[in-house]
Formats: structure tokens, sequence, C-alpha cells
């Protein structure tokens, strides 16, 4: 079965109760498309990360994220990206 590794640019938002909430990711090409689209994503909301993620699909086995670039304000734990 093939590893792949997917490049994820994420955008938060604060709700009326002052807690982030993730709005839709979006699946990028490389690295740096991830990184340069949540830099983009962040204005007009509270921030925005960028991170990897490596796996089987096949087997809905994936390793931990791995994060890129955060920008402005995103949840301290990001452990369920």
């Amino acid at each position: 079965m093939a590893r792949i590794t997917y490049y994820v640019a994420l955008p938060f938002v604060r709700g009326d109760d002052g807690s982030l909430a993730a709005e839709g990711g979006v699946e990028c090409a490389n690295p740096q498309a991830a990184v340069g689209r949540a830099r983009a994503m962040a204005h007009g909301k509270a921030g925005a990360v960028a991170f990897s993620r490596s796996g089987e699909p096949e087997l809905g086995d994936f390793d931990p994220a791995v994060v890129l670039a955060v920008f402005g304000e995103v949840p301290a734990d990001l452990s369920e990206l």
C-alpha cells in the first residue's frame, strides 16, 4: 500500500462565545502552497495553520500532523488535525 502526504491550509474563526473553530480546510499541492494559502486565509479570520499529514488512506492509518506554519490565533492544542 502506498503512503501519501497531504498538505492542508486550515482557517480558524472566533465564535460568539470567543472560542476558536476550524472552517473548511483546503488541500494544497505542496508545503509552500499550503503555507501561502494559510497566510492568505488568515486575513479576515482569527488565524490559519498549514500542516501536512502522511499515511495510508486505504487503511485509514495516518501519522500525527506536522505543523508547517501558524498565522494569527489558532487553538493551542492542534493534536486533532
